[in-house]
């Protein structure tokens, strides 16, 4: 995607930011996974490829929330079959992690403590107390004194270097 288009879809995301947790949260009924969905549609529209041309960004926007909620329930969904299948407890295998897996997490656990170390200072704060503390957009702006706005962005782009940072275990 063209750097023009990208930094327009980027601020159809804020400007429609909260927009996209409500209709989500009415969708899933959860705010907490509405807020993971939204996030995930972030994500998506970030990497979205550098020759796609997109008309409307917030109709699209909108329509990956819409799609990515979907796919949420649809999990939710099979994950309650599945428990719902298996009345009998004893032959429901350990949750503990194999080795390799749990190897897996703490290579990835290290490397995005890495990535958070790495981000500037005003920005590392803003993700920690949101990602970490629970506040709100609007809750962090007010407790350092800058705009939603600004957090909004420093949320995206710590967002966006973690998802970076991890994608290079993958490489």
């Amino acid at each position: 995607m063209a750097p023009k288009n990208r930094t327009f879809l980027l601020s159809a995301f804020t400007g429609h930011y909260d927009a996209l947790v409500r209709r989500v949260t009415r969708r899933l009924g959860n705010s907490a996974a509405a807020s993971d969905v939204v996030q995930d549609t972030f994500l998506r529209v970030y990497a979205t490829s550098a020759n796609a041309e997109i008309a409307s960004p917030a109709a699209y926007l909108f329509r990956v929330a819409d799609n990515l909620a979907i796919d949420h329930m649809r999990q939710e969904a099979a994950r309650a079959r599945v428990i719902a299948a298996d009345p009998d407890q004893e032959d429901v295998p350990s949750r503990e992690a194999s080795p390799e897996r749990a190897l897996d997490y703490k290579q990835r656990l290290e490397v995005l403590n890495a990535a958070i170390a790495e981000l500037p200072p005003k920005c590392r704060e803003v993700f920690l107390l949101h990602k970490y503390d629970g506040l709100s957009h609007s809750e962090i702006g007010e407790r350092l004194g800058i705009t939603r706005s600004m957090v909004e962005k420093h949320v995206m782009k710590a967002l966006a270097h973690c998802r970076d940072r991890l994608a290079g275990l993958l490489d």
